[in-house]
């Protein structure tokens, strides 16, 4: 490198990288090498083969289902951003990494998750238990004391916080902790956070998963997932469980989702701004009879949300009186979608027991806001006059 391009362009490698804030990093992570004439996004490979001998542990890339270079960047990006020393690993959807770290449970081991937690993820973790291939412990993920008691004999530990759709928030340090004295491996589903929010990893926890269908990508137009690993040897394993089972990216799908993460900081600080006072002015309204958002300070998880996250996020539960009152208000919502999935740039919303595979605990009337980046006064006048139509 001469020096004229190191004064105009000065190469980052991972050490310097990561001593980048996490927001930039969103937009300096993975980046092409630098030289005259190259480009400043790294291309798209439409391959589905690679002249040379390899296979999942060579170093020659061999066949399209073992690596391609256009998911290599999205990748390290990820991995920078939650803090790992490893690359992370890219999948064709969030449940495709829900699987590959699910699969680190061995036959007959003992999975402990949260009662409210994603019902794909559930449902996954179910199927696994009704066909013998594992012991299913379902707990209060907020209630410590409980979730310890069931790690006694556990193999791995599955957390979310917050968790979908509820909104608790566990004590993820104290778990992480009894969980490495009884040697269960610890998976955090960290979507609704984002490495913005929280890094697992740093306190502990073995793997991090994401849906980068949401908040990593960003603009509802691609389905992607990533798992993000402590250590190499469960990366391999991911790796394997990757390979043999087919849940890989496509390469344009995987340039979508590395263009996505560069506005990912704008959108999470634009987001969670209005989701805060979305969730202050929906606590003052009388048709809602409840609001779960941590960054209430009437919020149950308010105190333990504010000492593990940097940020109270985007998403903002209510509840309604019951299925009829909380369907007849999203029917009258104009600029709000009514959509499932969340963490796009558009504000979506739902009544979450619609969906048959949500769990019997999640109350009728239960509405979920994904609250995006629209002025946030027009998307309050379009809850207020959609609440206030139900009186």
């Amino acid at each position: 490198m001469t020096a004229d391009r190191d004064y105009a362009y000065p190469h980052l490698d991972a050490d310097a990288l990561a001593q980048l804030s996490p927001e930039t990093l969103t937009v300096a992570a993975g980046r092409p090498e630098r030289g005259p004439d190259a480009p400043v996004n790294p291309e798209i490979v439409l391959s589905s083969t690679f002249m040379g001998l390899g296979g999942i542990g060579g170093g020659a890339r061999g066949y399209g289902r073992f690596s391609n270079p256009t998911w290599e960047p999205f990748e390290a990006a990820v991995g920078q951003l939650e803090g790992s020393a490893l690359p992370a690993l890219l999948f064709s959807s969030g449940m495709g990494a829900v699987a590959a770290a699910m699969s680190l449970v061995p036959v007959g081991g003992v999975l402990v998750v949260p009662r409210h937690s994603y019902s794909g993820t559930l449902g996954l973790a179910q199927s696994k238990a009704e066909r013998g291939e594992l012991r299913l412990i379902e707990v209060d993920i907020a209630d410590t004391e409980q979730t310890v008691a069931a790690l006694d004999g556990a193999d791995l530990l599955w957390v979310e916080s917050p968790t979908n759709p509820m909104m608790e928030v566990a004590d993820l340090p104290a778990l992480v902790e009894a969980a490495r004295a009884r040697g269960v491996l610890v998976v955090v589903d960290n979507t609704f956070s984002t490495p913005l929010g929280q890094r697992p990893l740093g306190v502990g926890a073995d793997v991090v998963v994401h849906s980068a269908t949401k908040y990593l990508a960003g603009h509802s137009d691609v389905l992607l997932g990533v798992a993000i690993a402590a250590t190499e040897q469960l990366r391999t394993r991911m790796h394997v469980h990757r390979t043999l089972h087919g849940a890989i990216a496509g390469p344009v799908e995987a340039w979508l989702g590395l263009r996505g993460l560069r506005t990912l900081a704008l959108r999470v600080e634009r987001s969670q701004a209005s989701a805060a006072e979305l969730a202050r002015r929906l606590e003052e309204h009388p048709a809602v009879a409840r609001v779960r958002y941590p960054g209430l300070p009437s919020d149950p998880g308010h105190e333990r949300a504010a000492k593990q996250f940097t940020g109270f996020g985007s998403v903002v539960s209510i509840e309604l009186d019951d299925a009829e009152a909380a369907d007849a208000f999203v029917a009258r919502l104009a600029l709000w979608l009514p959509a499932t999935s969340l963490g796009g740039v558009e504000s979506t919303i739902e009544r979450r027991r619609r969906h048959l595979a949500e769990p019997l605990t999640v109350p009728e009337g239960l509405v979920r806001l994904s609250v995006g980046i629209e002025n946030v006064d027009d998307l309050w006048d379009d809850l207020r006059q959609a609440l206030d139509g139900g009186r």
